[in-house]
């Protein structure tokens, strides 16, 4: 019989998704085989979408070696640190994703990733303890593509991951604002509307005008513009909903690419800006978050009215600096 108290971090959850991830090598019809004969919390037994709360009382009718083998060994992955922190306290942790680097692991980089760079940074602080946390990892919020430059919002605790991905669900609670240069000139605000396909294979989105497809929400804003090579506009872009390479598509369906976008760009511009800047991808910076809206009973109250700003890259203020001007 093996016997725990649920912590702060592991309540809020049914508990056949709790002991999925405590046990994390067994199946689900072991699982749920178990709810229905070996598991009782508070003395009693429960089904599995009961919701387990901060303090309840979990026993489990299996022994200790049964327990061993059915749980996933902590890893850890001593990645190197290479984002910088903007802000951070007990709740949540905001950092500054570098070019190149990917926000979560994927099939060919599984361990050099933000996410393991995080992890590695709060154990070594002492803030988070993988051997002690069995179904809780402090994770991103959002994810950033991985030549994209920027902000990126991790949970450190349950609650306050659950929030911020709330927040981010729902619109007009966190605002993002990303600078980019565009193809063209944007002489004035632009508010794009329309859905996407996307292309598993081509990692690819299209835009569908029928409305077939996940819906897109943009404001773009010209700040200034260079006839340099045919014209170029610098842009605040505005994201009301989070989809997949949603400016860079939306943008070049406009008619204003982002200048070394491979993907979605126009090749002889592309030609220029690699020949003169060495730039060989898309060029967008997550530049600035603000919480706009947080509930008053929420864990992230005291964050409403808050606004954090990312500078901009080395590479990205060259290039501006050299199509506008220092100004």
């Amino acid at each position: 019989m093996i016997k725990f108290t649920i912590g702060e971090n592991q309540g809020n959850q049914r508990l056949d998704r709790f002991l999925k991830k405590y046990f994390a090598k067994a199946s689900l019809s072991y699982i749920y085989k178990l709810i229905r004969k070996d598991v009782k919390v508070n003395g009693k037994r429960k089904n599995p979408e009961f919701m387990l709360t901060s303090g309840d009382e979990l026993i489990i009718y299996i022994s200790d070696e049964e327990s061993i083998r059915l749980q996933r060994a902590a890893k850890i992955s001593h990645a190197k640190k290479q984002f910088k922190v903007i802000y951070e306290d007990e709740n949540i942790l905001i950092v500054e994703k570098p070019f190149g680097l990917l926000t979560h692991g994927d099939g060919r980089e599984k361990k050099n990733h933000l996410a393991n760079q995080v992890l590695d940074y709060l154990i070594a602080k002492g803030d988070y303890n993988p051997a002690a946390e069995k179904t809780f990892v402090p994770s991103p919020a959002n994810r950033l593509d991985r030549n994209t430059t920027g902000i990126v919002l991790f949970g450190k605790t349950s609650d306050a991951l659950q929030e911020l991905n709330r927040m981010l669900r729902e619109r007009d609670n966190i605002e993002k604002i990303y600078m980019t240069i565009t193809v063209g000139h944007i002489d004035k605000k632009l508010h794009l509307k329309s859905s996407m396909i996307k292309d598993e294979n081509k990692n690819m989105v299209f835009i569908n005008n029928e409305g077939k497809g996940k819906f897109m929400d943009t404001e773009v804003f010209p700040i200034c513009f260079s006839s340099v090579d045919g014209g170029y506009t610098l842009a605040e872009v505005k994201i009301n909903t989070g989809r997949t390479h949603q400016i860079r598509a939306q943008l070049s369906d406009a008619g204003h690419p982002i200048i070394g976008d491979k993907k979605y760009g126009f090749s002889k511009i592309n030609n220029i800006v690699k020949q003169r800047y060495d730039l060989t991808t898309h060029l967008l910076h997550s530049g600035k978050v603000i919480f706009k809206r947080c509930r008053e009973d929420g864990p992230l109250n005291y964050l409403e009215g808050r606004e954090f700003i990312c500078p901009m890259p080395g590479t990205f203020l060259r290039i501006k600096e050299d199509i506008f001007g220092k100004n």
